[in-house]
């Protein structure tokens, strides 16, 4: 239930008042670990960070400016992957930061990074593998950039989503049904 409200809050309070980032920027949104959001260890639930990267993901969309144009263009994201890396629990009522920012693009996926740190500390890091569709069909990359308004070369993807990447590829081959 409190990920309604702050989904609500997201929309119709945060949206509103949101600083502008550009393309490439890193976004940050705070939260602060409520008792709902954690587990019998004391801590932030595993299955809580992808509920917040949602938020955040939105929320970047935001500051990009980009948010309202997809949503009238009824684009819809979908994650397709995602990889977690835990180094140090969040503890109850622990305020934290999401820092997400796209970190490149090939011909049909984009790649997010995404954050959870609080005072100099980092307690995970997600890669984010994800489209847009609509109306069940892909939206192709170029068309989100001309969308997006950037017309500049595709960053090169970190060494560590690179080889995920072919680890996604190698697991989706070897586990195709046989012809």
């Amino acid at each position: 239930m409190n990920l309604y409200f702050r989904l609500f809050w997201l929309m119709f309070w945060r949206v509103r008042h949101c600083r502008s980032i550009d393309f490439l920027g890193t976004s940050k949104i705070s939260y602060r670990a409520l008792p709902m959001d954690c587990d019998i260890n004391l801590h932030l639930t595993n299955s809580r960070y992808p509920a917040l990267m949602d938020l955040a993901r939105t929320y970047m969309l935001a500051e990009m400016g980009l948010l309202k144009r997809f949503l009238k263009l009824k684009w819809l994201p979908i994650v397709n992957a995602a990889e977690f890396t835990y180094i140090r629990d969040i503890k109850p009522l622990c305020r934290f930061d999401i820092e997400s920012r796209l970190v490149g693009w090939d011909e049909k996926y984009f790649y997010i990074e995404q954050r959870f740190v609080s005072d100099d500390t980092l307690h995970c890091i997600v890669h984010v593998r994800g489209v847009f569709v609509n109306n069940r069909k892909q939206v192709p990359i170029p068309d989100m950039l001309k969308e997006a308004g950037f017309d500049g070369p595709a960053p090169s993807l970190p060494p560590e989503v690179e080889k995920w990447k072919a680890f996604l590829t190698l697991k989706k081959e070897r586990n195709l049904p046989a012809n």
